[in-house]
């Protein structure tokens, strides 16, 4: 079973992310996505799924055109484990400058 990051562990993890906002209520955290297009936008997506699926970790995101909203916690855990931490961060190094970060 993964476990839950608490502490320093979990500040340093946390520090080292980039417009991700923790999520209200919840032991997760949270992040909007905004690309050129849908196309580019269900690309990043598919990309993102197969590794989550190889990790076994999945995230909750919903999409719309080329927005894209993603919550990342670690159901399992009962919160944020270090996959949260690797899966957001491959997330931004795959965005890139296409995937600007969107106001909620």
């Amino acid at each position: 079973m993964t476990e839950k990051l608490s502490g320093k562990a979990r500040d340093k993890a946390l520090a080292g992310l980039t417009g991700w906002t923790k999520v209200k209520g919840r032991d997760a955290i949270e992040k909007a996505f905004r690309f050129k297009d849908f196309n580019e936008a269900f690309g990043f997506m598919t990309r993102v799924a197969l590794v989550a699926e190889k990790m076994d970790h999945h995230p909750e995101w919903a999409n719309v055109y080329n927005r894209l909203d993603v919550i990342l916690t670690t159901h399992d855990a009962g919160g944020l484990s270090e996959k949260d931490i690797k899966l957001a961060t491959l997330m931004d190094k795959w965005a890139g400058k296409a995937g600007k970060t969107a106001k909620k």
